[in-house]
């Protein structure tokens, strides 16, 4: 490395070549050449990944350090450099585009300079000046881009469950919950086929809709065992090449404590480098979460549809005028938005996919592009959750009266009769009231199929809309 004559840039070489390097950038060559290269979306690596990919980098500066693979001061200053990061600083320094050179190298070598230059500047020497801490030789020694990305991709998926989307689910729970008890009592007319259908308490749908969420939930914790078994020491192709024979398992034990996860070392280096699946599988259970929150989220604007011409038995909080030439009006913003942010996620889930299946051999190149959509769909699946709940369904209101209006003037409530006239004289009843208009009570009465009192017991909207327990 040498500085030029205005200090502006300094000068750094690798396999290829020199560059000019501008003097205040943590960044070095490597990262340039990627600068240069892949100019294409814009997305630079969210800020979940490069924490773990600086966790990665502070455990394996602390074991190599243990283990005098690097020397003690070398070690120290990485993981001094490392903690900087992790509390915020240098976040400007990961800059190279998501749509990258294949496996993620591009990404890897961005954060080994940085560590890199950050630990010579602690140790009281210049950026650039590699002999003391060097990017390959020292902050990656003992790993490869082909077991540091993949595990990086499991840290970074665990991490954003852990600090975005299972917060938001359990929070969306407990407030469903809530709305449930509030609307216990409330009954409104079930649809099928969004066509009438029989009384339904409308408490029980908000229910049923925190028990969708909770399976959701389950559903992820078991796929994301899957991201707690690491291929971290596999290095170039899985054998293990240029590590220390205790470093594997240290390593994970490390990492384990830092991010306070019970992770364990794959039981086969090459297995874990080359599939996929478990990305895959987290990330199916994230398209499948997102299938039912567009559900609940069409429902929720279908119960608030009007104010005159629709349904209306709810009313969700107006959070902006929804108009800009219509005054005064108001629309479901939040339910939109969350149904945009599943159509996202399972564009990325599919994405997932084709990349997962697309590796050879030893390797698959696909890396970055599985790293940025699913931690990416962990986090605005979370940011999606957590703003539904907060801003619609904790301030819904029931339209108790519209309710039941619509309840009592359903045709569905002649299932009831089914066992007490027939299905087939039902359905002939059903067919006059609504050519007649004349109600379903004063029908049964007419043709005495059955008598008052019995029509009383049988037409309880209160029994008809309870949920039976188990076993009844």
């Amino acid at each position: 490395m040498t500085q030029t004559e205005n200090s502006q840039f300094r000068i750094e070489c690798d396999s290829m070549g020199e560059k000019q390097i501008p003097s205040n950038v943590y960044y070095g060559i490597q990262t340039l050449r990627a600068i240069e290269n892949f100019q294409i979306s814009g997305l630079k690596p969210l800020e979940t990944y490069v924490d773990a990919c600086i966790y990665i980098k502070k455990a394996t500066a602390i074991v190599n350090g243990e283990l005098d693979c690097i020397t003690p001061e070398t070690s120290k200053a990485i993981v001094e450099a490392a903690d900087e990061i992790l509390a915020g600083q240098l976040r400007d320094q990961f800059v190279v585009d998501v749509y990258q050179a294949g496996a993620g190298t591009s990404h890897h070598m961005n954060v080994n300079e940085v560590l890199a230059n950050r630990a010579l500047e602690i140790l009281g020497d210049e950026k650039g000046n590699y002999k003391r801490v060097n990017p390959n030789d020292h902050v990656n020694y003992g790993q490869s881009t082909n077991d540091v990305i993949p595990t990086a991709i499991r840290i970074g998926g665990l991490l954003a469950l852990s600090r975005t989307l299972h917060p938001a689910l359990d929070n969306a729970i407990a407030v469903l919950e809530t709305k449930a008890d509030e609307f216990q009592n409330i009954i409104k007319s079930g649809r099928t086929h969004l066509q009438d259908a029989v009384p339904v308490r409308l408490g029980e749908s908000f229910r049923a809709w925190a028990q969708i969420l909770s399976e959701h939930q389950n559903r992820i914790y078991v796929a994301s065992g899957d991201l707690m078994v690491l291929g971290l020491g596999g290095s170039a192709a899985g054998t293990g090449m240029n590590t220390h024979p205790k470093y594997r398992d240290r390593v994970v034990e490390v990492i384990s404590e830092l991010i306070n996860c019970p992770l364990q070392p794959a039981p086969h280096l090459m297995a874990a480098m080359q599939s996929m699946a478990p990305f895959v599988n987290v990330s199916g259970s994230l398209r499948n979460l997102a299938q039912d929150l567009v559900k609940i989220s069409h429902d929720l604007r279908l119960m608030d549809s009007g104010p005159k011409t629709g349904l209306k038995e709810i009313q969700l909080p107006p959070v902006q005028p929804g108009s800009s030439i219509m005054p005064g009006k108001y629309n479901p913003v939040m339910a939109e938005m969350t149904s945009m942010v599943c159509f996202q996620v399972m564009g990325y889930d599919s994405a997932i996919a084709l990349a997962a299946q697309a590796g050879q051999l030893e390797l698959n190149v696909m890396m970055p592009l599985i790293a940025y959509n699913l931690i990416h769909s962990i986090e605005i699946l979370g940011n999606t959750v957590a703003a539904l709940t907060d801003k619609c369904i904790q301030g819904i209101t029931a339209n108790q009266e519209r309710c039941l209006e619509y309840a009592e003037g359903s045709l569905a409530l002649v299932t009831a009769l089914n066992n007490h006239i027939g299905y087939l004289n039902a359905a002939a009843v059903a067919k006059e009231s609504l050519a007649t208009g004349k109600s379903l009570r004063q029908i049964v009465l007419e043709k005495e199929l059955m008598t008052e009192a019995q029509l009383a017991e049988v037409l309880n909207l209160e029994q008809m809309s309870a949920i039976r327990p188990l076993g009844s």
